[in-house]
């Protein structure tokens, strides 16, 4: 096996990381192995993963029944093409995703990646609207500071300004975007909050194929957490005005904001749904894409009568398999007991944080902990801290965010938030 150094200098030369320089100075970790909640790098160091590998990681590393599924589906076969053929680990999931996500939802289109699936479900309203006559409806509205992935599509409703995509503005098709609401979850919805919505559907709404929000949480935009008062209004305007409703639950899905689906917390359900990150238990990429009856046979019945996309590898049947694993695991917990457990964890072990002056904002929500500084991070400086403490973080802008893999025990969180505290408080 080649040496650590040989392989380090392979990457620093030659594999260029996601938003990051090739020249960059910022330290990449080499992993050696990774168990439970924790990440063992090839010096022998253990770090406790307050990440879930950007939050897809519920059941932790190396999980005995997934493992166990993958190594069953891959004896049968690893992957089949989905044009023209099926397979069990696929209608199984299929089956099982309709049992758990809003009843209206009655068909899922796979794919390889949460963008991948809001690009996937823009499609699908665009064509919507072209097969009921209404071709002029090819536009979406955004909340600002809203995040939903880096395919030109996914990127084009992201925050158009303070977002990570705005060098591709003149390339990419032009949306609207409005203010994202103010009101703080467990909080009612103002006038002042609810009207740019208002606003935009009556100056536009002829135009607007689909209405695209994170429900509850916008994730990597700013992690605002907003009321569910919000998102009963939001619903009953694109009911008012005729406009399909796109929930990207990417990020929030599978019980990370304590309901199995955040859209639960306003007990509302859109049009379209978008799943991804947790979908397989942090295993292997897969998204899908659920939709209404009314939406697929209204594509169905008008020219050119199919759906016009088709992946790869959709529906890859080792993902499936991981997927519907995953599921099985959380619907079998106690998930609702457990998220809370660790929502009462966050919200204490990060209590000290709202005295430090470095601090602007505290924000908890099921198992999602974040402190928002007042000026943004060095991330030369304060990775390499987190590592030398034990722990694996890694902020952005500046907010230091941790969502830790579900079964992590309370020392091993109460280990997190301490350390976050001891380093911010060290800023």
């Amino acid at each position: 096996m080649q040496n650590i150094e040989h392989l380090l200098k392979i990457d620093k030369d030659s594999v260029w990381h996601p938003y990051s320089a090739m020249t960059s100075d910022l330290p990449v970790y080499h992993v050696d192995s990774a168990d439970g909640v924790r990440i063992k790098l090839s010096d022998g160091r253990e770090l406790i993963d307050g990440m879930s590998s950007w939050w897809s990681v519920i059941h932790g590393y190396n999980q005995p029944e997934i493992n166990h599924a993958l190594e069953n589906q891959m004896k049968s076969m690893a992957h089949v093409m989905f044009g023209g053929l099926t397979h069990t680990p696929a209608i199984e999931l299929t089956e099982k995703l309709l049992s758990i996500t809003p009843e209206q939802l009655d068909a899922v289109f796979y794919s390889d990646s949460g963008s991948v699936s809001v690009d996937v479900a823009m499609k699908m309203a665009i064509q919507y609207w072209h097969a009921k006559g209404e071709a002029q409806r090819q536009r979406f509205i955004s909340l600002r500071h809203g995040y939903h992935g880096d395919t030109f599509g996914a990127m084009s409703v992201c925050d158009p300004e303070t977002g990570m995509h705005n060098l591709f503005s003149e390339a990419m098709p032009k949306q609207l975007f409005i203010e994202q609401p103010q009101c703080r979850f467990g909080e009612e919805c103002s006038e002042d909050d609810i009207a740019p919505l208002k606003k935009a559907l009556v100056e536009h709404g002829e135009h607007i194929a689909a209405l695209i929000m994170e429900p509850i949480v916008q994730g990597a935009g700013g992690m605002w957490f907003y009321s569910a008062d919000y998102l009963k209004q939001v619903r009953e305007l694109c009911n008012q005005h005729n406009v399909l409703l796109i929930f990207d639950e990417i990020a929030t899905g599978f019980a990370r904001t304590g309901k199995m689906f955040a859209c639960e917390h306003a007990n509302v359900a859109p049009d379209i749904m978008c799943v991804g990150k947790a979908l397989t238990g942090g295993y292997l990429s897969l998204a899908a894409t659920l939709t209404t009856k009314e939406i697929h046979e209204t594509i169905d019945n008008a020219e050119p009568g199919v759906f016009m996309h088709g992946p790869t590898f959709m529906a890859n049947p080792l993902a499936c398999a991981a997927a519907l694993t995953s599921i099985r695991l959380l619907l079998q917990s106690d998930w609702q007991e457990n998220i809370n457990r660790i929502e009462q964890g966050l919200a204490q072990g990060l209590l000290p944080c709202r005295k430090l002056s470095q601090v602007n904002d505290v924000r908890v929500l099921g198992a999602i902990g974040v402190v928002e500084l007042v000026e943004p991070v060095d991330m030369k400086d304060i990775v390499p801290q987190f590592v030398d403490a034990g722990v694996w973080i890694r902020p952005f802008g500046k907010l230091i965010y941790i969502m830790p893999p579900y079964i992590i025990n309370d020392d091993d969180l109460s280990f997190l938030t301490n350390t976050i505290v001891k380093i911010i408080s060290n800023m």
